[in-house]
């Protein structure tokens, strides 16, 4: 059993990455709490799968909060107007959330200045993923540094620390790692349109680069596709 490292705050999106990292903080002996985000994304179905994870993993609570970046619009998972890709492409997709991550590791630490947490925790990838700027190495060192300076508990001396454990993972290694972990892919969501049931389309580049990640680890896929 891992030694008690005090209280982490998990961004849990309902995913398969977000669940591998809850994961991952509860081996290491973290006390965790749960935050997902209802964004204006096109479905809740995600958000399900986030209150499903975090019973089956133990979080020690969970909370959605409410942001509207719907409102602003000018991404395909926001604005229902933007048709979700299919074949993958070149450049950022349509798909990425202008500031999302920006936003959600935000809540994040004000949460865990609340909780007098000592770590955030986001699954973020830059390995297999879709080009976000905002899953890059160098984002979540920037956010580090920013909640050294920005927080009450950082300037008087309380660590806080931004942790991406999958970072340089790549999908298949992150499916063999929640296996090892107990995590159930069976309760997460990925896709980007799923169905009102929670079903994956099987056609989006989440859904793409999920089915992937289980060949590849040779894994059975136990995604409910529509």
């Amino acid at each position: 059993m891992a030694a008690d490292s005090g209280r982490a705050v998990i961004l849990l999106s309902g995913g398969l990455d977000s669940a591998t990292a809850l994961a991952w903080a509860r081996e290491r002996g973290y006390q965790c709490y749960a935050l997902s985000v209802a964004y204006g994304q096109r479905h809740d179905a995600e958000l399900a799968a986030a209150a499903r994870v975090a019973r089956a993993l133990g979080a020690a609570e969970h909370r959605v909060m409410h942001v509207d970046l719907g409102s602003l619009g000018g991404s395909a998972l926001t604005d229902t107007a933007i048709a979700v890709p299919e074949n993958g492409g070149a450049g950022i997709p349509v798909t990425y959330v202008p500031a999302r991550n920006t936003v959600l590791l935000s809540l994040s630490l004000a949460w865990a200045e609340v909780l007098g947490a000592m770590a955030i925790v986001i699954g973020v990838n830059a390995v297999d993923y879709s080009g976000y700027p905002d899953c890059r190495p160098e984002f979540i060192a920037a956010f580090g540094q920013l909640a050294r300076l920005a927080t009450k508990a950082a300037v008087e001396g309380q660590s806080l620390n931004v942790l991406a454990p999958l970072l340089s993972m790549s999908k298949d290694e992150i499916v063999r790692e929640g296996l090892r972990l107990g995590v159930d892919y069976a309760l997460t969501v990925s896709c980007y349109q799923a169905d009102g049931e929670g079903r994956a389309c099987g056609r989006c580049d989440a859904c793409r680069l999920r089915r992937q990640g289980f060949e590849a680890a040779g894994m059975a896929d136990p995604t409910r596709y529509a």
